[in-house]
């Protein structure tokens, strides 16, 4: 089984590619490096590398060559990036996963997993969140995550692909490097490593569904294996914390942690997050299985692990692609991502 990866060398991407090839598939990786790293790329023979923009009609197409399975996660991620460059962030999510769908159609592709996010709900009305609940976005990002979703079903029923979105909550988890506009718990950890304050934005009773990697990685194989399956599917680990208790739970692993300051809510950032994911479990058996506790200290560990490389080695040699002090030294005042990224 050859499968795509596009946005393979990113976080969740490089984790899939890597269980793709362990399970003993080839996998072709499509990536630009804007985000994604290229210490991420794995090696040997049944791995393909195409520097590419997923925007590019005619190496999305080369990509797509005898490919049986696409997984599409090449994206612009973070309400507060939407927000800062709305235009990049449609011409990326929308034109980009129209240029894979196009290309998965002409190749014959027989199954299409499209990474979508929680983010398409916009401020919740009940909780837990059925993927029936009221889609109202409130940031750019979530509106073009919802357009994906909308141009990847419809492909579907259009062309006989069968076609599974995953609505991502708070994903973490090795592999998740310091990015000022991503998840709260790299933010949290590395600020932590640095002995920098914890900045929580609101009054720290908001809440999260976090779920590991490697759940999110078991999703996505499963939707892909499961024969006839079709349609959109909450993933998240079906638990909440509030972003304080969520400090509680950092300071009990590392041991300790640098003062919190609180600053004023951020526009686009919802309130409470909870998924409900009975449909995924019906559907192709998806089970988180990786709790809170021990997926902090997962990914704690590895931070420390990347930290220690990168003070010996400098973040160009871990395919940061830019210098150490802009990446962990700048301010962060109002950059931490709590929001359904």
């Amino acid at each position: 089984m050859r499968a795509l990866v596009t946005g393979g060398a990113g976080f969740i991407g490089s984790n899939i590619a890597l269980a793709l090839l362990e399970r003993g598939h080839s996998v072709v990786i499509l990536d630009d490096l804007s985000s994604g790293c290229a210490a991420n790329l794995p090696a040997g023979a049944r791995a393909r590398f195409i520097h590419a923009d997923v925007r590019d009609s005619r190496c999305v197409r080369e990509a797509m060559e005898g490919v049986s399975w696409v997984f599409h996660l090449a994206a612009s991620v973070g309400n507060k990036r939407s927000i800062d460059h709305p235009v990049r962030d449609v011409e990326i999510n929308v034109l980009g996963t129209l240029q894979v769908l196009e290309a998965a159609r002409a190749a014959g592709v027989r199954k299409i997993v499209v990474s979508s996010s929680a983010a398409i709900f916009g401020e919740l009305k009940t909780l837990p969140i059925r993927e029936d609940h009221p889609v109202e976005p409130d940031s750019p990002y979530g509106a073009s995550k919802l357009c994906a979703e909308k141009e990847a079903l419809a492909f579907g029923k259009l062309y006989g692909i069968e076609t599974v979105c995953l609505r991502y909550f708070n994903v973490y988890g090795p592999r998740q490097r310091f990015d000022a506009y991503g998840n709260v718990i790299p933010i949290f950890v590395f600020q932590a490593l640095r002995e920098e304050p914890l900045t929580i934005f609101g009054d720290g009773e908001q809440t999260r569904d976090f779920v590991h990697v490697g759940d999110v990685v078991q999703a996505n194989l499963k939707a892909a294996d499961a024969p006839g399956v079709c349609g959109a599917f909450n993933i998240g680990s079906g638990t909440r914390i509030s972003i304080n208790g969520l400090v509680d739970r950092l300071r009990t692993t590392m041991d300790g942690l640098p003062p919190v300051r609180y600053a004023p809510p951020r526009r686009g950032d919802v309130r409470d997050s909870l998924a409900d994911i009975t449909a995924a479990h019906t559907a192709f058996g998806f089970q988180p299985r990786i709790g809170l506790t021990a997926g902090l200290a997962d990914y704690v560990a590895w931070a420390r692990r990347e930290d220690v490389v990168l003070a010996h080695q400098g973040d160009h040699a871990r395919g940061f692609g830019h210098a150490r002090p802009q990446m962990f030294q700048r301010s962060l005042r109002s950059d931490s991502e709590l929001s359904h990224s």
